[in-house]
């Protein structure tokens, strides 16, 4: 067996897992590598140990990171592999994403009804998510959340079991799961996905130039363009976990556009918008984060700080 050239830092749940595969499979194609050149390292996080209560109240998203990082730097891993919806939006300047690979289905699905007018009066949602919390309370302000939290299999099994009526997962989870039977994909029309949604990321450490340059070989350019953008707008409004708000940037023969949407907790009041410019130009991000910011109601604005420095 050859040495490894390169280890790959992953959560260990099934779908990172299959990610960390995808980003090794692609890494070898593009360096004509062995597959075992690519080491996988299973990094345990706090996110995956604490399953019962909310990301919010225990750390946020960093608890999806902060063991990745660390074995980062302490030099176990080379890179690390995340899905980009769950980094958190400032990163340590020590550390850059060097690639991200082509974005899947960025809808999300809901498994339980066909449909959120189908679901009975008073049904109860299982999800941990603000942001699909509120827009199902806007959509229905007669549905129950019950915090719902764990893996794929362990939701789909609460939900078989008959803790809640419905959830709503990640299509593009599914997909990679080989699940794209399960569940209904809802429009983003009707319910914009998450920032980052169905984007992986490639982490290592930014002076790591070597290791930069592999990794780069994999990127995705109109992914990275897309999910950079929805970061930005993420820190020009000071958001976080706690934060319900929904946005997806696209790539369009002119250049870049931009939707999203801010909400109350309960849903009860929101603002949307959109904005378009070129590739690569942040001040799409700013301007969109201003111009809800702006016509926010109080509600709404309290949530988020408007910060357009950097």
């Amino acid at each position: 067996m050859a040495t490894p050239i390169l280890r790959l830092g992953t959560r260990g749940s099934p779908l990172a897992l299959v990610q960390a595969r995808m980003v090794r499979a692609r890494l070898c194609a593009a360096h004509g590598w062995d597959e075992d050149a690519v080491e996988i390292v299973i990094i345990t996080t706090t996110g995956d140990r604490v399953q019962d209560r909310a990301l919010a109240e225990i750390g946020g998203k960093a608890l999806w990171t902060k063991e990745l990082d660390r074995a980062l730097d302490a030099g176990e891993i080379d890179c690390a592999v995340h899905s980009m919806k769950d980094v958190e939006t400032i990163r340590p300047v020590r550390l850059m994403i060097a690639a991200m690979l082509p974005r899947a289905d960025v809808r999300d699905r809901l498994i339980g009804a066909a449909s959120i007018a189908a679901l009975r009066q008073g049904a109860v949602i299982g999800t941990s998510s603000p942001r699909r919390a509120a827009q199902m309370r806007r959509l229905r302000p007669d549905l129950r959340i019950m915090l719902f939290r764990g893996n794929v299999d362990t939701r789909l099994a609460k939900l078989a079991a008959g803790e809640v009526d419905a959830t709503l997962l990640a299509s593009a989870g599914l997909d990679r799961l080989g699940r794209a039977d399960v569940g209904v994909a809802i429009p983003n029309e009707v319910m914009l996905p998450a920032p980052a949604q169905g984007a992986v990321g490639i982490e290592c450490l930014a002076d790591a130039t070597r290791i930069r340059d592999w990794i780069a070989a994999i990127d995705d350019l109109p992914t990275h363009a897309c999910v950079a953008m929805e970061r930005a707008m993420l820190a020009a409004l000071g958001a976080d976990c706690h934060s319900p708000v929904a946005a997806l940037a696209t790539i369009t023969a002119s250049g870049i556009a931009m939707r999203a949407e801010l909400l109350t907790e309960d849903g009860s009041e929101h603002v949307s918008g959109e904005a378009a410019g070129g590739i690569g130009d942040v001040g799409v991000a700013h301007d969109l984060a201003r111009d809800l910011i702006e016509r926010a109601p109080p509600a709404v604005r309290r949530l988020f700080t408007l910060s357009l420095d950097g």
